[in-house]
């Protein structure tokens, strides 16, 4: 019987491209010192013969995999959702695939459970999205040798940190409704234990400070447009609150909806700003002024960071803040009278 061709090497790929099998093993492990004109080639070799890396021989090899494990949280919130695509597409243009950990809880106990499941793969690399004080104890007891990367984490740590400048934007958001011509801010924040709130909080005060504005009392509430329609409840029967800034987008669309039931109009007697720009935001009624952080970009960098890391280019304690902005929609106006 006539023998069946045989499958093209990395050899075939790299004599099609015109490169050595070096590269090629450098653009397949996503390398950052390729140029982009030798990445083109080689992935256009690779397209042409049909070739597909044997991914675990490789890891035989090398001592590590082409997965990067990702630990988040098993939530629905649509910061830490929109990272995680972001993060998975990112690696996928990498040549790496994503492996994913989500815990109920971000405490050490189940958090340090999720590094240890990834750390038995092999995988090259983490990223923890860690947005709690509470994640720190676990981020301890990673391995020095690890490529470690935490998004929205502690600033205060050595390992490599991404995050979104939160307090620029809620300094933004806060200092847009001043400008409306409203004399104070109100502000609805998420909860006390994640960084990001804390953030947020400190850019509405650093805002109004700026303004000589005192500012009112805090609302807690979690990130949920319940826990939002039940501060709308309180804020919507004060008749001199005329301006809100709550701390996501979700907990702006219950506010919004209290307001309404107790006849109050937005934005022609309160206006409302959130942050995050979920889909939905624009379909609000009115459409929702928010800001929005760009979770690609975050994304993008955590991927750098990491790939650094696995190719033994350590920095330890590198930061990179990534800038939101705001978008103006229809939910902001000037104070009534």
């Amino acid at each position: 019987m006539p023998r069946s061709p045989r499958e093209p090497a990395m050899t075939d790929v790299a004599r099609l491209a015109g490169v050595s099998h070096q590269t090629v093993s450098r653009v397949l492990n996503g390398h950052p010192n390729v140029t982009t004109q030798t990445r083109l080639r080689v992935h256009a070799a690779i397209t042409e013969l049909g070739y597909r890396p044997n991914r675990a021989a490789r890891a035989l090899a090398t001592g590590r995999s082409q997965v990067i494990g990702v630990v988040t949280q098993s939530s629905t919130l649509y910061g830490p959702a929109a990272t995680l695509t972001a993060l998975q597409q990112a690696a996928v243009a990498h040549g790496y695939t994503v492996s994913v950990e989500s815990v109920r809880d971000l405490d050490k106990k189940p958090i340090t459970e999720a590094i240890g499941r990834h750390l038995d793969q092999r995988v090259a690399g983490l990223v923890v999205i860690a947005p709690v004080e509470s994640a720190n104890a676990a981020l301890d007891n990673v391995p020095d040798d690890v490529p470690l990367v935490t998004i929205d984490g502690d600033r205060r740590r050595t390992t490599e940190l991404v995050t979104v400048d939160q307090e620029a934007g809620s300094h933004a958001a806060t200092r847009h409704l001043l400008e409306a011509g409203h004399r104070t801010v109100w502000h609805v924040s998420g909860p006390e234990d994640w960084f990001d709130s804390r953030d947020r909080i400190a850019g509405w005060r650093r805002a109004l400070a700026e303004a000589g504005v005192e500012a009112p009392p805090l609302m807690p509430a979690d990130w949920s447009a319940a826990s939002g329609y039940r501060a709308g409840q309180v804020l919507a029967r004060m008749t001199d609150v005329t301006a809100v800034f709550a701390a996501n987008d979700h907990l702006a669309l219950g506010i919004m909806l209290a307001l309404h039931e107790r006849g109050r109009r937005v934005p022609e007697d309160v206006s409302v700003v959130g942050f995050d720009d979920v889909p939905e935001s624009a379909f609000y009624i009115p459409p929702l002024t928010t800001v929005r952080p760009d979770f690609d970009a975050a994304a993008a960098a955590s991927l750098d960071l990491l790939l650094a890391q696995i190719y033994s280019e350590k920095q330890r304690g590198q930061r990179r803040i990534i800038p939101p902005r705001l978008v103006v929609r229809r939910s902001v106006g000037p104070p009534p009278g």
